[in-house]
C-alpha cells in the first residue's frame, strides 16, 4: 500500500510538472462564523449539535476554498457568516429526527465579504442575504444526493454572479 501511495504522489508530481497543472491562481479564503448558535437551522437530524455544526462548517468552507480557485492568488476572499438555514426542517420521526426537505424550507444563507487584492485594497465588498425559494425546481444535478448540495448550489450561482470579470480563465 505504501509503494502504491508513493507511485501515485510521484505520478501526480509529474503530471503537474508536465501539463502545468497546478492551483497557480486560487485567492486565499478567510470565513469567520459568527454567533453560530443563534443561526436560523443548523440542526442535523441524529447527529449532536455541536459536531454537526462543525461538519457543516467545514463542508461549507471547503466548497468555498473550491470556488476561491478560480480568483487570482493574490486575492483574499473574507467571508462572515452571519446566518445559515439549512434546506428543509428537523422533524421527530419515531425516536430519530430526521431532516425533511420539502419546497417551504429553503436554504439561506446570510454575511458580508470583501475580496481584497495583495495590497489590502477591497475590490468588492457587500452584505449578501441568499435564498432559493425555487431550490427544489431546478433541473442540475451537479449536487444531487450530496451533503448541502442545496446549499453548494446556492454558493456556486452567488460566486458566478459575483466575480464572473474576476475570475482566471
Amino acid at each position: 500500500m505504501t509503494k502504491q501511495l508513493l507511485t501515485l504522489l510521484i505520478f501526480s508530481g509529474l503530471c503537474t510538472t508536465i501539463f502545468g497543472i497546478t492551483s497557480a491562481h486560487a485567492a486565499d479564503v478567510k470565513v469567520t462564523w459568527t454567533e453560530p448558535g443563534k443561526y436560523r437551522d443548523i440542526y442535523s437530524g441524529n447527529q449532536g449539535k455541536k459536531r454537526f455544526r462543525e461538519n457543516t462548517f467545514k463542508e461549507l468552507e471547503k466548497h468555498l476554498l473550491k470556488l476561491a480557485k478560480a480568483l487570482p492568488e493574490s486575492q483574499l476572499l473574507e467571508i462572515e457568516v452571519l446566518d445559515v438555514d439549512l434546506a428543509g426542517d428537523v422533524h421527530a420521526g419515531g425516536m430519530h429526527n430526521i431532516r425533511v426537505i420539502t419546497e417551504i424550507y429553503s436554504p439561506r444563507i446570510k454575511f458580508s465579504y470583501k475580496l481584497m487584492n495583495a495590497d489590502q485594497a477591497v475590490i468588492h465588498s457587500d452584505n449578501v442575504n441568499l435564498k432559493d425559494m425555487n431550490f427544489m425546481m431546478g433541473n442540475s444535478s451537479k449536487y444531487r444526493n450530496k451533503s448541502l448540495g442545496y446549499e453548494k448550489k446556492l454558493l456556486d450561482d452567488w460566486f458566478d454572479s459575483t466575480f464572473s470579470n474576476d475570475v482566471m480563465k
